[in-house]
């Protein structure tokens, strides 16, 4: 890999926060492989309106900044921006203009000739502003959302100029390899795990309930979180005492779907930084992938398949991606009916909890670093020298 000067500005679906997921395992693993990168990390932005009409605190985003020391980082290497998205796309349409208008504004601050990495398709407006050379990560089929028909059309509209307008696309899943054929190369780099944080043993997290647990990682959302599947579970672990059904990470719901896993007996945890999962996940019992089945979820590489895997203990999942194929005997497949007997089945066959032998062989966040770097060098060896 080379480790030349290259600036990037990356357009992310998430901030960078402690739930890390694989934008930040790949920035983060960038900057330590080239000493001479520098990013501008753009979050989405802070939106004073929804978050009010949410009962939430409306606040503005916070603007550029210096993002956080990471370990053998050295310097101000790495920058956020969180922009503020004043009004909605519906009342104001130049509304993603505007926030492109913002990043290009940081990124000449900064002093940056940047490639151009977007992973959040609403950065399209990104191409109509300049000429940066441009790699599409494409990490979730949003045109295969529930959404309304506006919004849908939005996300088709963005996903076709990027795919018809980036030097190189970039998908993490088989699934959308097969999707997003279009005129630029195209290149399959999966997610990962790091081996090293989730194969060493750790501690039980004083937080994890007295006895046994069924455990879920990862955000808990509607597009992909089947909550009434985890609901029965959580009644059926209930009513024999056998264990108690925990999720850790965000959780996106309403009112309503939370109260109905408390009632059940779900404990919500929330997020807790990426550097103790491996400790959740060793000291389960039996790890849960209750995910919704559709062309969505269909789409999507889960970083938990890789995760749930290196720590080596049982999985019971609905048939989705990144586990109906896994050929492993660690994970069992059910369909959501009979998700909860089949969860009550495999913990009655398991023995305690505690770190297990690692099922088959995983990639690493270090080799998909490399393989989206070979990506990056190709995009700037074809792009004109500056100046």
């Amino acid at each position: 890999m080379s480790h030349d000067r290259i600036d990037l500005v990356v357009a992310s679906l998430e901030e960078w926060d402690e739930v890390w997921r694989r934008n930040q395992y790949l920035v983060a693993g960038l900057l330590r492989a080239r000493p001479a990168m520098r990013v501008l990390f753009v979050e989405p932005p802070s939106d004073p309106l929804h978050a009010a009409r949410s009962g939430r605190r409306p606040r503005r985003g916070r603007g550029l900044r210096r993002g956080p020391a990471l370990d053998g980082v050295d310097g101000e290497r790495l920058w956020l921006l969180e922009p503020t998205k004043l009004l909605p796309r519906r009342v104001h349409r130049g509304a993603d203009a505007r926030l492109a208008r913002a990043v290009v504004r940081a990124a000449a601050h900064l002093g940056m000739d940047p490639t151009l990495w977007v992973n959040d398709p609403s950065a399209a407006a990104l191409l109509d502003l300049v000429d940066w050379p441009a790699l599409y990560d494409v990490t979730d089929d949003w045109t295969a959302a529930r959404r309304g028909e506006a919004e849908g059309s939005r996300l088709v509209d963005n996903e076709r100029r990027l795919l018809d307008g980036c030097a190189e696309v970039v998908v993490c899943s088989p699934a959308l390899a097969e999707r997003k054929r279009g005129n630029a190369r195209l290149t399959l780099v999966t997610n990962g795990v790091d081996l090293t944080r989730y194969r060493t043993p750790a501690l039980r997290p004083a937080d994890l309930p007295a006895g046994r647990v069924a455990l879920y990682v990862g955000t808990v959302h509607r597009d992909r979180f089947d909550v009434a599947a985890c609901v029965r579970t959580a009644r059926r672990l209930a009513e024999t005492g056998s264990a108690t059904v925990v999720l850790v990470g965000p959780t996106l719901l309403d009112d309503a779907d939370r109260d109905a896993l408390r009632s059940a007996g779900v404990l919500l945890l929330g997020s807790r930084p990426y550097e103790t999962v491996p400790a959740y996940l060793q000291h389960a019992d039996v790890l849960l992938v209750p995910h919704i089945v559709d062309a969505f979820t269909d789409s999507l590489d889960p970083i938990k398949a890789y995760e749930y895997r290196a720590v080596g203990r049982p999985i019971v999942a609905t048939p989705v991606a990144g586990f109906r194929d896994a050929g492993s005997s660690a994970v069992v497949v059910s369909p959501a009916e009979d998700f909860a007997s089949t969860v009550a089945e495999v913990l009655a066959r398991t023995p305690g909890a505690g770190l297990g032998p690692m099922d088959g062989c995983l990639p690493t966040w270090d080799t998909q670093v490399n393989l989206v770097g070979e990506v990056l060098d190709r995009i700037r060896r074809r792009s004109p020298t500056p100046g």
